[in-house]
């Protein structure tokens, strides 16, 4: 679009980027269970993120297909096909039908009833924390319509050698997620419990959530985590990294992940 900036010394027009937002309605079994905003693209693995984090669906083989509705010319509605067998408890779902790109957990429920749903992670994958320090400027390195616009969040998976397998950009930090969650769930690997997953913003406890869902054992982010989000990731079994830039980080829970240069590890 044609904007106005200032630089200080003069105002001139120019053509800017904007991150598109629009929202997407979600069905299952012709009933809809969730409208969130989010960033156009990659859809099907958003509602098969969603899915799996809101425990719908645990595999690959309770999802048949995912199609964009043919009588909505805008392809803002999703219609997932389930295999016949799962159960879907509508009463059961923990977020509202209609969420923002910047919640995403409004209406979850408590603690322990999410807890009872996804067991503690077990994995014993190791990660370098020379290796953990280089993983931001690999994602933001692949950032590329953050480049255009710089409005996107964005979630990226990387194996234990520190080799990016997905990323994904979204106006929503949940979204984003749910991508990544999505695209394992739907071409692997999954699930992906040998593997770190990085996110731009802070981590929230519904990342951490999201995580746990997908079996994911070690979360970063390159800003500071809630306390709410600590105390989960430690009573979850998942190693939660905050503030992981200029080769920096902070490590808050199950620290036995991370392998310091040190001889002197932290407990």
């Amino acid at each position: 679009m044609l904007i106005l900036r200032w630089d200080g010394e003069s105002a001139h027009q120019q053509q800017d980027d904007l991150a598109e937002e629009e929202p997407l309605e979600i069905r299952v079994r012709g009933r809809a269970i969730s409208v969130t905003m989010r960033t156009p693209g990659q859809d099907a693995e958003l509602a098969a993120g969603f899915l799996l984090t809101e425990g719908i669906i645990r595999s690959p083989q309770d999802l048949l297909r995912v199609e964009h509705c043919a009588r909505n010319e805008f392809g803002n509605i999703l219609n997932v096909l389930l295999a016949p067998e799962v159960p879907v408890d509508f009463q059961r779902l923990t977020r509202h039908v209609f969420a923002s790109s910047s919640c995403g957990l409004c209406g979850k429920a408590t603690i322990d009833s999410i807890q009872g749903q996804f067991p503690p992670v077990q994995s014993d994958v190791r990660i370098d924390a020379e290796l953990l320090a280089n993983l931001p400027q690999k994602m933001r390195a692949a950032q590329e319509t953050f480049d255009r616009t710089g409005g996107l969040h964005a979630a990226a998976l990387f194996n234990a050698e520190g080799k990016l397998l997905v990323l994904r950009e979204d106006v929503g930090r949940h979204n984003a997620v749910d991508k990544v969650v999505g695209h394992c769930l739907l071409y692997g690997p999954f699930p992906p419990d040998r593997h770190v997953l990085l996110v731009s913003g802070r981590s929230s406890f519904e990342i951490m959530q999201k995580a746990l869902a997908a079996r994911v054992p070690i979360l970063a982010a390159v800003s500071a985590p809630s306390s709410l989000a600590a105390t989960f990731a430690q009573e979850s079994g998942q190693t939660l990294i905050g503030f992981l830039r200029d080769r920096r980080m902070n490590v808050y829970a199950n620290t036995q992940r991370v392998s310091f240069p040190t001889a002197v590890e932290a407990r």
